[in-house]
């Protein structure tokens, strides 16, 4: 009893008045303790450890009485005993049912509370463990204790198992067991995949990614995945790989291939058939051959049969199993072949009509041929064959509503299951009350786990249901998907007309995704309804951008836009469409003449209708665009035209949006002073970063000017205060978990480190920096890791392989258009060419990066190119002198406010006079 203590630990157990406390070794009776002997107590805890459980009175003996030898008339003395001091019988109430010959039963409900069991301690995950991302576990997964033994023995030393075997035999629990108790192995990094949510073969990886609480921000969501596993031990469960099997099968290859640390346990109805592969092949539960042959505690003794007995107590708690009802459970679990699901259905059944009743039905609906053989197909038939028996014994309504159901893709609420079913043949009630007899005869199964009143179909329920709703009256399955897809458009509109922070729990968003996607598929098939098709893209795209699918964000809103009829253009529905387009191009396809036309569309439409939120929001857009591709001059315009739209709006929030684009655009034109007061006055004005906002605006505006104001700090001569305020930056934009924020952050603090000479800092920001971008496949990014790893090298000397590293990332950024780090990065390319004596080329290219200056308006760094190129012609036959160059850096330097660049030129004058 001591294990079962220490399992229990800080559990309470609740049933009629009754608490019982087995840590404290306490029951009290309406808060108050009640006397109970010792063996009594224990007696108890076993029984109510498995609720509606036979427990075989040779179990009993060996649980309670552990350490000494007793006989029967002990155990029936204690029962009797625990019977009375329990009021069993008195008023109606029934606490333990004996099941003669066999053993005794705990038949009242029971709700337990506090901390959950606990696992033993070879079980035991270790600190971090409890925050998997893996189903509850099943309180008792009989049967199967030997197959997950092995696979906890071997699935850490394996790259991939495979459990393999035929729907409805048990492959789903027993990986999820198997994933609580290797989470400890794994440190806690566990993620569980449902496929059976998913009908777009396409969204695999996507769907990997968002289990794992990855953020994709990129074109390749299988990059991202190996970047966050690549150098550490990771266990994916891959559920139901069976329909989507050649992607899945390509994506374990490459993380076989390329993330040692990774482990994956698949559940299929076939291997994948890739590499180092190792499959399990689970087979039925064991049955007894010659249930007459056997003792009714033998019977006991097979999984199968214990399967059917909790099952049927525990739907009816008052139900007797006695010698002749063991050995008919016994064989209708024969003829069923040991099969989970059908001996699960048979049994929820017996409790109903008996199950004498049901062992006749089982023998009038099923071929004793059929539960002897092995290979998948007869299965299914036993699968098929079971799915027919209950559909047969349900009424037509219940029918009608089973088939309707089946269109409904993971949970769904019975909201959604009112709306989607009911119509003028079968009204609202009919189908709640149709719902409640489902789910009790467990063709629908509440989802109890969450709280949150939503049910789910199995995988094999709904397929068998939706092909009955095939085969009914033409028009009667587009009807219904009709009425899906306008039940989750309006949900999606009325979650848009709400406040963005709506979106900010992305869990429900993520368990309606097969929703959604199964909407959009219908509405843009053949025989959908493209009216309705244009407006779910356009509502779903902020569900997508906010759970990183850009790749399906772009490909749904690019489709709407290609079917999209003239009265909705210049719509709310065309910007939202356009405005989803531009971010999602820009996010995984670069700064592409796409994109911006997509955004320029999108802001003629807000202007047009009048909406000020929605242009402050493109103009952020656009002018980061045009930012990025060097278009200084453009951007600054999109600046100025935004403080215009914020004045007009009047909020605090809209002024610290729009003065943060502005603020940046004179920092980079090189007027330190008013781009100083702009960005204080953004921050003043803008509210605490939330990752919901980010999403809403593309980018996260304050965490923009917080990084810009400390590079304009430094330059202002603060040096001190820049690197504070870098540091803060950071910090708050890592918190955000939206990469290309913390990207941005930290591309800004690294120029501050650098121009401050800070080596230790800058190294720590660029590992930083490298992992986020990698991580993450943002392409541009990883070019720009590979410029500043060779500034680095060069500012401490080391030019060596630095300056091709340079040069590569140039020629890498300017072919994604991405020309914001050019300029900085043609400064340290020249200083290198001159460290390695190659000043002509030093000279050109210097000169070349001041005309690009002159020409885009990005003028900040033009009084250290004046400098560099003075130190240059000292060098080289050149009709400039150094002096004068010199002269103008201090000029401008001084106009600007550039006081650290001030300092430096009067340096080098000082010296060269």
């Amino acid at each position: 009893m001591a294990d079962l203590q220490q399992q229990l630990h800080g559990e309470r157990m609740f049933f009629g008045p009754f608490c019982l406390s087995p840590s404290e070794r306490l029951l009290t009776r309406n808060g108050e303790p009640v006397e109970i002997g010792g063996r009594s107590f224990d007696l108890l805890v076993v029984l109510t450890e498995q609720p509606g459980r036979v427990l075989s009175k040779r179990e009993l003996l060996k649980r309670v009485w552990s350490d000494v030898v007793v006989e029967d008339g002990s155990l029936r003395f204690h029962m009797a005993g625990l019977r009375k001091l329990l009021g069993d019988g008195t008023d109606g109430a029934r606490y333990i049912a004996t099941q003669v010959g066999v053993g005794y039963a705990f038949v009242a409900p029971v709700e337990r509370h506090g901390a959950a069991i606990r696992p033993a301690p070879d079980d035991e995950a270790r600190p971090g463990a409890s925050s998997i991302n893996v189903p509850a576990r099943l309180p008792h997964l009989i049967g199967r204790e030997r197959d997950v033994t092995f696979l906890v023995e071997r699935v850490a030393d394996t790259p991939l198992f495979t459990i393999v075997g035929a729907g409805g035999v048990g492959k789903t629990s027993l990986a999820i067991e198997a994933g609580h108790r290797l989470a400890g192995t794994f440190e806690g990094r566990v993620a569980f995949v449902d496929f059976s949510m998913l009908e777009n073969p396409a969204v695999v990886p996507s769907m990997i990614a968002g289990a794992m609480g990855i953020a994709v921000q990129s074109e390749d969501p299988l990059a991202v995945i190996l970047g966050h596993i690549r150098d550490r031990p990771f266990l994916l469960l891959l559920d139901n790989c069976e329909h989507v099997v050649e992607p899945v099968a390509g994506i374990v290859e490459r993380i076989i291939e390329e993330a040692p640390g990774a482990r994956v346990l698949a559940t299929s109805r076939e291997p994948l058939r890739v590499r180092a592969e190792h499959v399990l092949r689970l087979d039925a539960l064991d049955y007894p051959e010659e249930p007459a042959a056997l003792t009714p505690e033998q019977l006991l003794t097979y999984s199968a049969v214990q399967l059917f007995c909790e099952r049927a107590t525990a739907a009816d708690s008052s139900l007797v199993i006695d010698e002749d009802a063991a050995r008919l459970i016994a064989d209708m679990c024969r003829r069923l072949g040991g099969m989970a699901l059908p001996i699960e259905l048979a049994a929820v059944r017996a409790a109903t009509h008996g199950i004498a009743a049901t062992a006749r039905q089982l023998g009038e609906r099923f071929s004793l041929g059929w539960s002897g053989r092995r290979t998948a197909r007869p299965r299914q038939q036993t699968l098929q064959a079971t799915l027919d028996w209950s559909y047969d014994l349900l009424t037509e309504k219940e029918r009608i509503v089973l088939e309707r159901l089946s269109v409904l893709v993971g949970p769904f609420s019975i909201d959604a299951a009112l709306e989607v079913v009911a119509d003028a043949e079968i009204g609202s009630d009919d189908v709640a009350a149709a719902l409640d007899e489902l789910a009790f005869k467990s063709l629908v199964a509440p989802d109890r786990s969450r709280r949150t009143g939503t049910y789910r179909l199995l995988e094999m329920t709904r397929a068998y249901a939706r092909e009955k709703l095939l085969a009914r009256r033409e028009g009667e399955s587009g009807a219904v998907a009709r009425r899906h897809a306008a039940f989750f458009l309006a949900e999606l509109e009325a979650v848009a007309e709400q406040d963005e922070d709506v979106l900010q729990d992305t869990r429900p968003l993520r368990q309606q995704l097969g929703n959604i996607r199964s909407a959009l598929d219908w509405s843009f098939g053949r025989d959908g309804d493209l009216r309705i098709a244009v407006r779910l893209a356009a509502a779903s795209a902020p569900v997508f951008l906010n759970l990183s699918h850009l790749i399906e964000c772009r490909t749904w809103c690019a489709r709407a836009l290609a079917e999209i009829e003239e009265v909705q253009r210049g719509t709310a529905i065309e910007l939202e469409l356009q405005a989803a387009l531009g971010i999602s191009l820009m996010f995984t396809r670069g700064n592409s003449e796409a994109a911006g036309n997509a955004l320029a569309r999108a802001l003629e439409i807000a202007t047009l209708l009048d909406d000020r939120w929605n242009q402050l929001r493109l103009l952020g857009c656009l002018h980061i665009f045009h930012e990025r591709i060097g278009e200084y001059a453009a951007a600054m315009g999109h600046a100025e035209r935004a403080v215009q739209v914020a004045e007009a709006i009047g909020a605090p929030e809209a002024m610290g949006i729009a003065y943060s684009f502005s603020g940046i655009s004179h920092h980079l034109a090189g007027d330190q002073k008013r781009a100083r007061r702009e960005l204080e006055l953004s921050l003043r004005k803008s509210p605490p970063s939330a990752r919901s906002r980010t999403i809403h605006y593309g980018f996260d505006h304050r965490n923009r000017s917080g990084i810009a104001l400390a590079r304009t700090l430094w330059l202002a001569g603060h040096a001190d205060e820049a690197g504070r305020l870098a540091r803060q930056i950071v910090r708050e934009a890592a918190q955000l978990d939206h990469a290309v924020t913390h990207c941005i952050a930290l591309i800004w603090s690294l120029s501050v480190y650098l121009w401050m000479e800070d080596y230790a800092a800058a190294e720590q920001d660029l590992a930083a920096f490298t992992e986020c971008a990698e991580v993450n496949a943002l392409g541009p990014y990883i070019a720009a890791a590979a410029g500043f790893r060779g500034e680095l090298a060069i500012q401490r000397g080391q030019t060596g392989d630095a300056l091709g590293a340079v040069e590569e990332s140039l020629s890498r950024l300017r072919a994604a258009r991405y020309e914001l780090l050019t300029t900085p990065f043609s400064i340290a390319l020249a200083r290198g060419l001159v460290a390695d004596s190659r000043t002509d080329e030093a000279l050109d290219l210097v000169d070349a990066t001041l005309a690009r200056c002159d020409a885009n308006g990005e003028r900040f760094a033009v009084p250290e190119l004046l400098r560099l190129k003075a130190r240059i012609v000292r060098f080289t036959p050149s009709a400039e002198d150094a002096s004068t160059l010199l002269d103008q850096a201090l000029t401008l330097s001084r106009e600007q406010g550039a006081r650290a660049w001030e300092l430096k030129a009067a340096a080098d004058l000082a010296a060269l006079r």
